[in-house]
């Protein structure tokens, strides 16, 4: 695959019980840190990692993937000639990366990650 999801998201407006839930549920391991922001460890083989998050403010509980990209301003500009909608210009995570979102033409939030 050229571009590869590397990330999930889920955002909750109860975030301490979804965390909850899905450790008991699937047995996973979940980090949180100072932030809130829990990391998911990917576990078994093939598995990608994901984080779990409190939905800020107005914004709606979401699930969502990150797919790797090498400039993630041109993705972001292609995804919105295509019909989607720039959500979150390109920010940086200090450290790790930089991410944007967007709404595809049906209205699901995907990210983009570069490293």
């Amino acid at each position: 695959m050229a571009h590869p999801v590397v990330h999930w998201e889920i955002a909750a407006k109860d975030a301490g019980k979804l965390r909850e839930f899905y450790a008991k549920l699937f047995d996973w391991r979940v980090n949180v840190d100072q932030g809130g922001y829990a990391m998911v460890e990917p576990g078994g083989e093939g598995g990608i990692g994901g984080g779990i998050m409190q939905a800020q403010g107005d914004v709606p509980s979401y699930v969502t993937v990150y797919v790797q990209v090498d400039d993630l301003q041109s993705y972001l500009d292609r995804a919105v000639s295509l019909g989607g909608t720039a959500v979150v210009p390109p920010t940086p995570i200090p450290g790790i990366g930089a991410f944007a979102m967007f709404l595809d033409p049906e209205q699901h939030l995907i990210g983009l990650f570069k490293e």
